[in-house]
């Protein structure tokens, strides 16, 4: 890492001070009552020029993460455009797209596959999703889908590949399934502001659909001596943070279970520092957690356990609650230790026009993604266009998600502030 050097004029101060006090006055008195230009110009002393270490400045990142992509067939129909025969999902970002202005990157979890039209586009249990799509999540500003989950192989094999290949064409980068054996053992990396950072993604099965034989390398499952080995080849390969994302947990529950929590309990001993969760399609908790190892040392990582539904069409409880996630990850310029700075987040809920009540609705978009927080204040501050009805949603949503979620995380201070140059060269 590049070291910040600046050429400092420095004076030769305490020469200054003891020639003056002893020399010529003899006195500590007078020493407050000489100021430094006078015993400069004085004595005739000379500026000396050298070069200063600043201390390395450190790297800083901002990871943004959205929740499952969940593609049903009311949400593919409301997007298509029969002017011009696209499905276009867009109009149901419009809301939230600046949440993604600031990401160094920008990660969700593509929970469908894209087999193209001739498969014929469908909805649950097995999901064809218009191809579109990937480019809509990319013009709002995704950069890695993750691929790992129960509906990898809803298509089957060639369905995987069909997804992979227009992800590829959309320019989104891809980890948790596999085109070939050489793919699966490349790890997807990603240069976070300097830092180098390894994506992993894993699912707990396929929906009882078999992985082919021989074609084991197409889909990441969750079992820790793969798990491990992934990481210790990102270790390896110069990985310095590892953020893996987990499909994983009980379908609807607000809370993880036992195994999310020790599979979060090994992906942090062995030095993953973000771990990203989905498939509940419900919020589920957050935290910074502390493990401690065999010899007593501790290890600390983030961990989400559930994300939810960025968007879909579920109407269970919770299933319309979502968020989109920032995690501010440092690179210490001196030691090389990446953390965890802070993991805040923006409560978004999915909202379904055919319910009625938003004023601002256009009358053909049937699902968007509503920014609850920005509803609450400017309803309050009389701005926007919000009605009675929908602040009283805004407000239970808010409420509803935060307490699922837990309060946001601030977790550690920049103790390595830019030093500037205070002193006065003439």
């Amino acid at each position: 890492m590049a070291k910040t050097r600046k050429k400092l004029k420095i004076f030769n101060v305490l020469a200054v001070i003891a020639i003056v006090s002893i020399l010529i006055f003899g006195s500590r008195d007078v020493i407050s009552k000489l100021t430094l230009r006078q015993a400069l110009a004085s004595n005739n002393f000379k500026f000396i020029e050298t070069d200063v270490p600043l201390p390395p400045a450190d790297n800083v990142a901002n990871i943004v993460a959205i929740g499952d992509t969940l593609c049903h067939s009311q949400n593919f129909k409301d997007a298509y455009d029969s002017s011009t025969g696209i499905y276009d999902f867009s109009p149901m970002f419009k809301y939230v797209t600046k949440y993604f202005e600031n990401a160094t990157v920008a990660v969700g979890n593509l929970e469908a596959t894209l087999a193209g039209p001739e498969r014929g586009y469908s909805g649950y249990p097995t999901f064809n999703t218009p191809e579109h799509l990937a480019i809509d999540l990319k013009e709002l500003g995704l950069d890695v889908m993750t691929t790992a989950n129960n509906h990898t192989l809803d298509i089957g094999y060639n369905g995987l590949v069909s997804s992979l290949n227009y992800l590829d064409e959309a320019g989104l980068a891809h980890t948790g399934s596999a085109r070939s054996v050489e793919e699966q053992n490349t790890i997807l990396f990603q240069d976070l502001n300097g830092i180098k950072t390894a994506f992993l993604a894993f699912t707990y099965g396929t929906n009882g659909i078999p992985v082919p034989k021989g074609k084991e390398y197409c889909v990441n499952l969750i079992d820790k001596d793969l798990i491990k080995s992934k990481i210790d080849q990102a270790k390896s390969e110069s990985a310095e943070l590892i953020c893996v994302s987990m499909h994983w947990g009980d379908e609807y529950h607000t809370k993880p279970n036992s195994t999310q929590e020790d599979l979060a309990e090994f992906l942090i001993k062995n030095d993953v520092k973000v771990i990203l969760g989905c498939h509940p399609h419900v919020l589920e908790p957050m935290e910074m957690k502390t493990v401690t190892m065999e010899d007593g040392t501790t290890k600390t990582g983030f961990v989400i356990y559930s994300m939810g539904n960025f968007f879909s069409a579920q109407t269970f409880d919770n299933t319309r609650n979502t968020l989109i996630l920032n995690v501010q990850v440092r690179e210490n310029g001196k030691t090389g230790e990446v953390t965890v700075d802070n993991a805040t987040y923006t409560p978004v809920y999915v909202f379904d026009n055919n319910t009625g009540g938003n004023p601002n609705s256009n009358g053909s978009d049937r699902y968007e993604l509503l920014d609850i927080e920005t509803i609450i204040s400017e309803y309050e501050a009389g701005t926007g266009n919000w009605n009675e009805r929908m602040y009283n949603l805004a407000k239970t949503e808010l409420n509803r998600t935060v307490n699922i979620l837990g309060p946001e995380i601030f977790n550690t201070t920049n103790d390595n502030q830019e030093i500037t140059n205070t002193v006065e060269t003439q």
